[in-house]
């Protein structure tokens, strides 16, 4: 009976892990790279509207859901009667609430003051959310009890951006890790996961709005963040410079989409400054310039001005969306435009495509709310399908009768996507 009763335990925990399936637990997913790795999903869209598993009431906010330990983790704001920032955790399969968390934030001067920014990072058994204002919590992920937090603003002095705090807390090793731009040298600031004590501090430069990633270079790890001023390379342990290079803007900044890295190259693209393209050398903590370019203004531009989606780069080439929503080719090694559409999103001034890599199709949620399986190569886009998820709403942007411009997050064979009214869940399964 005792062994019957192990036998029964086990193939439950078995079951349980083996249908759980990716995670999408932090900022561009499991790996922060845009990349889905999972199995088992559709080839196309059986119908132009999809069937939606289950709808959570929320409220406004940009920041995208994550996903991990069977729960999906979202914030939003409200101001009425009082404004205030919350946390949501749901249920993943069901849409349930399991816990919420809310605290007072007023927003001080900071425009498009729609919600949060920074999607929730999920390490082990512990959520990491940071506010516009930058309110820091670490809670347990299953109950949403509060293990520690830090009221970033008040404690190192930061020099806000016009938009507020967006760039999302990155794990590594036994630190979290936020660029927040404070004053005396803490532009970047590791805490201790665990306990929220300080472990190191770096930089002096302006906080922008593109959240870090860590690389392997050299045989180390290196924390790759893009600053108002420059592109540096440091190590995560202690936070010590390994190699930097300038990338500083004309006017207002504007860096919001992530550096991208692949095969040694590193690719950054901001809506008024363009594109630059650095190759890191393998076996030394040094990077050198491949080429940047610059177009005339944001209507006349030069390989890329992106704005919001962080492009890709598959093999010889680079995947992007520029200023009006024109998505294009570049050759990786020169900048020059393969080719160019504007078949995935209408255009206009920051149209807006978010894409993800699964085998070899680039699904893409584009502004309108629209789920879209594609190819892309140097010979084109070419689309497979296309399916209506959610509405525009005109919270994070009031023009064109309103945008989606949150990240999704794909997990368990599903997509989950939010607007200012709503979090869903759709099914993306392949039928058996």
């Amino acid at each position: 009976m005792c062994n019957k009763r192990l036998l029964i335990t086990f193939l439950g925990l078995f079951l349980a892990v083996s249908t759980r399936g990716e995670e999408w637990p932090q900022w561009r997913g499991p790996s922060r790279d845009g990349i889905w790795p999972e199995k088992g999903i559709i080839d196309k869209f059986d119908a132009p509207s999809l069937n939606i598993r289950w709808r959570a009431k929320i409220a406004n906010g940009y920041s995208g859901p994550t996903v991990a330990g069977g729960r999906v983790y979202v914030t939003d704001r409200v101001t009425i009667p009082t404004q205030i920032e919350r946390v949501h955790c749901f249920d993943a399969m069901k849409g349930n609430k399991i816990w919420s968390h809310d605290y007072e934030c007023k927003y001080e001067e900071i425009e498009h003051r729609n919600g949060p920014r920074a999607s929730v990072t999920i390490d082990e058994n512990r959520a990491y959310s940071l506010g516009t204002m930058g309110h820091f919590f670490c809670f347990d992920a299953a109950n949403g009890n509060i293990l520690w937090s830090r009221n970033l603003n008040t404690e190192y002095a930061i020099r806000m951006p016009i938009w507020g705090i967006s760039a999302c807390p990155v794990v590594e090793n036994h630190m979290v890790i936020v660029h927040i731009g404070g004053k005396d040298n803490a532009s970047i600031v590791a805490f201790d996961k665990i306990s929220g004590a300080e472990k190191w501090r770096a930089l002096n430069d302006n906080v922008s709005y593109s959240a870090p990633i860590v690389i392997d270079q050299a045989g180390k790890r290196v924390l790759v963040c893009w600053t108002v001023e420059r592109i540096v390379g440091l190590d995560p342990l202690n936070g010590e410079l390994c190699w930097q290079h300038p990338f500083t803007p004309d006017r207002l900044s504007q860096n919001i989409a992530s550096p991208v890295f692949e095969n040694n190259y590193l690719f950054v693209s901001s809506f008024f400054d363009g594109s630059l393209l650095l190759k890191l050398n393998p076996d030394r903590l040094t990077v050198e310039k491949v080429w940047q370019r610059k177009g005339e203004n944001t209507k006349n531009t030069e390989s890329l001005h992106c704005c919001i989606s962080t492009p890709i780069i598959k093999g010889n080439y680079i995947y992007g969306v520029d200023s009006y929503g024109e998505l294009r080719c570049l050759d990786l090694l020169t900048g020059n435009r393969m080719w160019e559409s504007l078949d995935a999103v209408p255009k206009a001034r920051w149209a807006n495509i978010h894409m993800i890599q699964n085998r070899d199709r680039t699904w893409m949620f584009n502004e309108r709310g629209e789920l879209i399986i594609s190819k892309l190569s140097p010979r084109g886009y070419q689309e497979i399908s296309r399916t209506k998820l959610i509405d525009p709403t005109k919270g994070q942007l009031s023009q064109r009768g309103g945008v989606c411009w949150s990240h999704p997050a794909f997990a368990y064979k599903h997509v989950y996507i939010r607007n200012d009214e709503e979090l869903l869940c759709a099914d993306l399964s392949a039928k058996k």
